[in-house]
């Protein structure tokens, strides 16, 4: 129901883009978030985005960095990551969820992730 896209490789400074195609928008899915799980580390909220005021919420250590936004014609959630670090190596995962929350625990649904790797 979630499908992430636009992970890579890229170089310390350098941006990246990530989309989270939602299948289909319900009240179960009313709140798109991203999260990241470095290895042998446990999963990060980054932020979240609801269809409806399309008012990002952010973790303090993205703020500044990061940047949530929401397309509603094309039922895209997109993370837009700016001066990446190596530190920001991880797999970001979208997930959706009937309310605005900051834990994994509280998403439903979930993407499969994709790979974000900052090189030094």
């Amino acid at each position: 129901q979630l499908v992430e896209s636009g992970g890579g490789l890229v170089q310390a400074g350098g941006s990246l883009r990530l989309s989270c195609a939602v299948s289909r928008r319900a009240f179960g899915t009313a709140a798109v978030g991203w999260f990241r799980q470095a290895p042998k580390k446990e999963r990060n909220f980054i932020g979240v985005i609801t269809w409806e005021d399309g008012r990002p919420i952010y973790a303090d250590s993205v703020k500044g960095r990061f940047t949530i936004a929401r397309d509603n014609a094309k039922n895209t959630v997109y993370l837009q990551m700016n001066s990446l670090t190596p530190e920001d190596t991880a797999i970001y995962h979208c997930a959706a969820s009937p309310f605005v929350r900051r834990d994994a625990g509280g998403y439903q649904y979930w993407g499969q992730g994709t790979q974000v790797t900052v090189s030094s």
